[in-house]
């Protein structure tokens, strides 16, 4: 099912999973309202709508002000709330910083849908960081929540809120668990958001990529745009609500394998295997696959762009667009 002619409204719109939907939405008819604060340290960029600017409202308001957030949630048919604290490193050394965004400011969110508009269907994106160091791979649904970090910590409790509501006050919520997510518009100036944007950022700048430990830990990546399909499908399928999914992908394989993949769309591309640093590596989960065949089975949802691909997309948007991600 698609989305048209309805009122929606994006949390972390004009960060790199939000600004990709919002083009999706208004490309398919529909009034779109970002939410973004723009603090540097995270993933909002005005350069990720400026060419749709005149197409959707863009409100730069922080989800951690209650009065904004009960006001903007009236009279919207969906709310996907992707607004978050991505970084690891920054929950360990900013705690407090994690909570307000990935627990505190949720539970505001979904007070305000509550007192405002219980009609409202919610997507709520999480992480499979929440996992932990896996005991078994793929990793699925089941699988024991232990996580590594104050960042899973925080994402779990934002996951039981929009459950909850669901539960106890009928706010139609539904829970994507996202696996390594890459793409135009994504965060290439530091590692925040994910390795594979300094990554990019590196090869761009002639610089090698640097590879933690000894390469062979395995990953999936999911195409922004194969999730952007999962997000939609998730707001729209009845059968969604109240259930928790993970995302994931059909072609995992290791960093080493990863970086030989980018170095091939880059003339001179090349990287070197790095000791960890002691910070990464007490919170490395190393090999992690996510199992995806309860989304898959349920909706008939497949990623459709193999890294390769998408990998030779995402160059070919940054080379022209650089200036603007560092």
């Amino acid at each position: 099912m698609e989305i048209s002619n309805k009122k929606v409204l994006i949390t972390g719109g004009m960060g790199f999973i939000g600004s990709n939907l919002a083009r999706r939405l208004v490309q398919l008819g529909n009034s779109v309202t970002v939410v973004d604060s723009l603090i540097p340290e995270y993933g909002g960029n005005l350069r990720n709508l400026h060419d749709v600017r005149d197409q959707v409202v863009v409100n730069l308001s922080d989800v951690r002000d209650p009065f904004s957030i009960n006001e903007l949630i009236k009279d919207q048919d969906y709310l996907f709330n992707l607004a978050g604290q991505t970084s690891h490193l920054d929950s360990m050394e900013n705690p407090f910083i994690d909570l307000d965004i990935n627990a505190k400011a949720q539970l505001s969110i979904l007070e305000a849908c509550r007192r405002n508009n219980r009609n409202i269907r919610i997507v709520y994106a999480s992480t499979r960081q929440i996992y932990g160091k896996p005991r078994y791979l793929p990793v699925d649904e089941k699988h024991p929540l232990q996580p590594v970090d104050v960042n899973g910590i925080n994402k779990v409790a934002g996951e039981q809120y929009h459950l909850l509501y669901q539960k106890i006050y009928g706010i139609q919520s539904s829970v994507l668990r996202l696996t390594n997510t890459y793409g135009p518009r994504m965060r290439i100036k530091d590692a925040r958001q994910t390795f594979l944007g300094i990554w990019i950022r590196n090869l761009l700048e002639g610089k090698p990529i640097q590879i933690y430990g000894d390469g062979l830990q395995r990953r999936d990546y999911n195409y922004v745009d194969d999730l952007i399909d999962a997000l939609i499908i998730s707001a729209t399928e009845d059968e969604a609500v109240g259930k928790v999914y993970n995302l994931g992908a059909s072609d995992p394989m290791s960093l080493k394998e990863t970086a030989e993949i980018m170095c091939q769309g880059i003339e001179g591309g090349s990287f070197t295997l790095v000791p960890f640093p002691e910070d990464r590596k007490a919170i490395d989960v190393g090999d992690f696959v996510c199992d995806y065949n309860l989304f898959s089975s349920t909706f008939g949802w497949k990623p459709k762009i193999r890294f390769g691909e998408g990998i030779k997309r995402s160059l070919e948007y940054f080379k022209n667009e650089i200036e603007y991600y560092t």
